[in-house]
Order: structure tokens, then C-alpha cells, then sequence
């Protein structure tokens, strides 16, 4: 046990070693860069080709006929589409969309018929579970952003929700927040990413139309997921503080103003000096860790420092985080943020670059574009939200 305890502690000591080398090897000096306008078209076109891609991918496939919806690719291209959409002044939803919402659909309805997107019996331990949790959050917060644009709440909607509601923990530390699924993977499969779910569970109530957050039937589930998301703020990271931020901008009431406020100011103060930020610096905690992760990212940070470059998964995330909570566009940190990534879409793919946390890819790799699939969404999100502020200035004129 005392062997044990030195191990750890001298893992620890390591880890932060490396963390401070990396961060002082990745610092950038260079002062932020004029706008250039960034593309749409192309950007849309990279989301559909991935996303077809997805769709067609055979690991993909899952029960009747359907496939699994991811938390870097399918669910903000759910989100980022239609708001390219309306930059582009396209109202018809791509094919791509079309079919991801009833994907959604059908398993929406065939939920205690159709089996989990993982188990225990292929996949490990507490799979199932979190598969089901993970799912119905992700079933949920899709069909409720499908449903604000016309602002009606659908029965496949409703019972998404009542699906979620259902998998909501009951009991235990995480009282209030779902299973979600762990394959120590930042900053979205990590042993912290149940926090992360929880704050997607948030939003998708938030996004429902017809006042569905004051339904009777979900306030006392609306009160244990409130009081989880504050019990456990103390131990998140700062990317999971973000997904809070978003939350919150979604569902007045969630949080208390002056923790609004907190959070806002400490993600500012960790802006880069080139105007963006970097995910590396923002994400894991010591929750849940184990030695097999740990060790995974000390070899990452030790061996590769361009993963403390400013990304765009960072800054398109906390930049469209801010603006949903109200930070002006005029505050010259924000302002920064979106030149960068206004500077940093790739010319020849359209998308937008994000770093690895868990494992060095190979350029072009299917695991290199899972991370620019997440960036390019929250890219678009972000200069999309701007786009929209701009036109209301100019009608207000």
C-alpha cells in the first residue's frame, strides 16, 4: 500500500512537471492577427461530406438498421448545419440532416426494443448503462434544437425526454446526472465527462420550445440535476465550467450570477496571447483517474508540445459560450477569439484543426478528423452566432 501511495504521488509530481514544460514549449507571443473572412460553403462542406461519411461507416452501424450518434461528430453537426444553413440563406435540411433526425426517431420509439450502441459483454464493464445514459441525453438535446426552429415540441421530442428523465441517477454521488460513457478519451469520454452529459441534458431543455421546462412533471427531475451540476463545481475543469456557461445561457436560473460571472472571467483569463485557447490546458481533473490514462496523457504532453496551441475545439466552444451568456461581441478578449478562428480555417478542407489530448495521431487519420468534425461545428457555431449579432446591429441601425 505505502509502495502504492509513492507511485502516485510521484506520477502526480511528474504529470505537472510535464504539464508546465509543454505549456512554456507551446507559448505563443505573437500578437492576434487581422480577420480574414472565413468560408461558409466551404465549411459546410466539410461537415457533409464527414457526416455522410459517418452515416456509411460500418462501425457506425447498430441495431435495426440504425447507427450510433457520436458526441464529436453526428451531435454538432446537428447543431452547426442549420445555422450554416441560414448563413448560406438555404432553408431545406440537407439529406444528411434528414437522416440523422430519424436515425434519432426510430430509436427514440424503439427504446426498450433496440439494443444499446455498446454492452458490457463486448465492450467492459458499466458499457450498457452508459451507452443508454449517453444516448438518450445526445436523443434528447437533438430533437429539442431540431424543434426550437419551429417551435413546437414533438411527441418523439417528449419521449425523448421522458427516456432521459427515466436513466437520470437517482442515487450516489452523481445523483442528478446520467451515466456516460468512459473510455478515457478528453474531454468527452473521461472519467469527468459525466459532468459534461449533464450540462448537454441542460441545454436540451433548455433549446425545447413551449415552456417545456416548466412542465410539472420534471421539476423535481430539473431540481436534482440543478443540484448536482452546483454540488460538483468545485471538482470540474475548466472545459467542463464552459459546458455550465452554456447551460446556464440556456436555462435561466441554473446556476447563480455571481458563479455565471466567475466562470466567464476564468475562462478570459486563460485566453492565449494569440487570441485563442487551448484545450490541453482547459480539460481532465483527478476525478476518477487511473494510472492507464494518466500515464497516456504524460507521454502526450511530454512528446508532443503543438498540444498546447491554441485549438479550435477550445475557442469555437468558448467563444459561442460567451456570446450565449451575453458577453458583448465588443469585449476585446471575445473580439480576439473570433478573429482567430476567422484566421485558422483550413483554406483547402474548409475545416477547422483541433489537437490530440489522449493519443498522437496520424495526420488525416480517422481519429485526426473526429476532433476537427467537433472544432468545425463549435468554429461554425461561433462565427455564425456573430454573423447573426452583426445583422441585428445593422437592422437596429
Amino acid at each position: 500500500m505505502l509502495i502504492h501511495i509513492h507511485m502516485r504521488r510521484a506520477t502526480a509530481y511528474f504529470y505537472f512537471i510535464a504539464l508546465s514544460l509543454s505549456g512554456l514549449m507551446g507559448c505563443s507571443h505573437s500578437e492576434t492577427a487581422s480577420p480574414k473572412s472565413w468560408n461558409p460553403q466551404a465549411a459546410a462542406t466539410y461537415l457533409d461530406l464527414r457526416e455522410d461519411w459517418w452515416i456509411q461507416w460500418p462501425q457506425t452501424t447498430r441495431d435495426h438498421g440504425t447507427f450510433c450518434i457520436s458526441c464529436h461528430t453526428a451531435m454538432p453537426y446537428t447543431l452547426a448545419r442549420p445555422a450554416i444553413r441560414k448563413v448560406l440563406g438555404v432553408e431545406t435540411p440537407t439529406a444528411n440532416e434528414i437522416k440523422l433526425l430519424e436515425n434519432v426517431r426510430t430509436r427514440v420509439r424503439m427504446h426498450n426494443q433496440i439494443g444499446p450502441y455498446y454492452t458490457d459483454s463486448s465492450d467492459g464493464n458499466y458499457k450498457t448503462a452508459e451507452a443508454r445514459g449517453t444516448e438518450a441525453v445526445l436523443n434528447a438535446l437533438i430533437l429539442s434544437s431540431h424543434d426550437a426552429e419551429n417551435g413546437r415540441l414533438s411527441d418523439d421530442a417528449r419521449l425523448a425526454f421522458e427516456n432521459m428523465w427515466n436513466l437520470q441517477l437517482k442515487s450516489g454521488d452523481r445523483k442528478g446526472s446520467w451515466a456516460w460513457l468512459q473510455f478515457n478519451l478528453e474531454p468527452t469520454e473521461a472519467s469527468d465527462s459525466a459532468y459534461y452529459g449533464a450540462t448537454l441534458a441542460a441545454v436540451a431543455v433548455g433549446f425545447a420550445p413551449e415552456n417545456y421546462r416548466a412542465s410539472p412533471e420534471i421539476q423535481a427531475n430539473l431540481l436534482s440535476l440543478r443540484e448536482y451540476l452546483n454540488r460538483e463545481y468545485v471538482n470540474q475543469s475548466m472545459i467542463n465550467r464552459v459546458g455550465l456557461l452554456w447551460a446556464a445561457a440556456k436555462l435561466p436560473g441554473l446556476i447563480e450570477q455571481p458563479r455565471q460571472q466567475e466562470i466567464i472571467k476564468q475562462v478570459l483569463s486563460q485566453e492565449r496571447p494569440d487570441g485563442g485557447w487551448a484545450l490541453s490546458k482547459m480539460s481532465g481533473t483527478w476525478d476518477g483517474w487511473n494510472l492507464y490514462s494518466l500515464q497516456r496523457r504524460l507521454q502526450r504532453m511530454v512528446g508532443n508540445a503543438i498540444e498546447v496551441k491554441s485549438d479550435a475545439y477550445a475557442t469555437g466552444l468558448i467563444t459561442y459560450c460567451l456570446q450565449q451568456a451575453g458577453v458583448s461581441r465588443e469585449n476585446p478578449q471575445l473580439h480576439r477569439g473570433l478573429v482567430w478562428l476567422e484566421n485558422n480555417q483550413d483554406d483547402t478542407e474548409g475545416r477547422w484543426a483541433a489537437y490530440a489530448l489522449n493519443k498522437a495521431p496520424k495526420p488525416n487519420s480517422i481519429s485526426d478528423h473526429f476532433r476537427s468534425d467537433a472544432a468545425t461545428s463549435f468554429a461554425v457555431l461561433a462565427l455564425t452566432e456573430k454573423s447573426k449579432s452583426e445583422s441585428n446591429r445593422a437592422s437596429i441601425r
